[in-house]
């Protein structure tokens, strides 16, 4: 490898189509990566939030279960319209945007849950499983070729040599 880099070496060119999938597989795995974390920030925008669900995520443990800010929200305009009255258009009103907001933010729950799922699985499978296999491939590769280069440069120079002895003989 030092030697291919240093220009004193041949190198073995890989297949044009090999090389192309390689690439394509490259490109695939950032653009994957750049798309998972984007998705991750807009499903879950406060970063401290994030944090947290890596934490359990990593230690294997169910996050616990908070009210998110729309279901917050719902549950203060109906404690508010509850104690204003529910008699009063002004507390019924508040009652049932209340009621509608915890209803949004039980939609938002669930549409989080369902990308996690349906999404951003099949796309860390892809990072984690796929991607990884073909990088513990192109490394196998890339030392069987070094060693096929290797061997084809001692043969060279066995030829040379022995070259050389027939001419002196």
């Amino acid at each position: 490898f030092t030697e291919e880099k240093l220009g004193q070496a041949e190198k073995t060119e890989l297949d044009a189509h090999l090389e192309n999938l390689l690439s394509k597989a490259e490109c695939t795995k950032l653009w994957t990566e750049k798309i998972m974390k984007q998705t991750e920030v807009l499903l879950q925008p406060n970063p401290n939030a994030r944090i947290e669900e890596f934490v359990y995520e990593k230690l294997d443990r169910k996050a616990p279960s908070r009210m998110n800010n729309p279901e917050l929200l719902g549950q203060y305009m109906i404690d508010a319209g509850n104690e204003f009255g529910p008699g009063t258009a002004y507390g019924n009103a508040l009652i049932k945007c209340g009621e509608t907001q915890k209803r949004i933010g039980t939609a938002d729950r669930e549409l989080i849950q369902t990308s996690a799922i349906n999404f951003l699985t099949p796309l860390k499978n892809f990072i984690e499983g796929d991607y990884k296999t073909i990088t513990k491939e192109r490394k196998l590769l890339q030392n069987k070729r070094l060693d096929l280069d290797a061997a084809k440069t001692r043969l060279k120079k066995a030829k040379v040599a022995e070259a050389r002895a027939a001419v002196s003989s």
